[in-house]
């Protein structure tokens, strides 16, 4: 009998069965769009885009960003709780820096998406 939803049953079907062999268990899809929600946020992804460039303290990440210091040492700290920025202590001073190479690859593939003209 056909689907009346589809036209393309045989082939979707297949597509759903390799999806629900290869989902994320709920607690994994929770992390990762933990992530997502961190680089989401305008003022965080300044923060993690100039880390990009290298390490670098709050006073010179409140002049690239624009803002604060309470303000960025704030979303510092969110970064850092969630894994997204990791920071080292030299002197009285405190370094920060991208946590690992996966959060820069994924900041480097949303900028690269910027320039993808796919078709809508």
């Amino acid at each position: 009998m056909a689907n009346i939803y589809c036209d393309h049953e045989k082939e979707h079907a297949l597509a759903v069965q390799r999806a629900k062999e290869d989902i994320l268990m709920h607690e994994d899809v929770e992390k990762i769009s933990r992530i997502f929600h961190m680089l989401a946020d305008p003022s965080r992804l300044k923060i993690v885009l100039a880390l990009m460039k290298g390490e670098m303290c709050v006073y010179h990440l409140t002049e690239v960003c624009d803002g604060t210091q309470s303000g960025v040492s704030h979303q510092l700290r969110i970064l850092r709780d969630n894994k997204i920025v990791k920071a080292k202590r030299l002197g009285k001073n405190v370094e920060y820096s991208i946590a690992d190479e996966h959060i820069r690859e994924i900041v480097e593939m949303g900028k690269a998406h910027l320039l993808c003209n796919t078709a809508e």
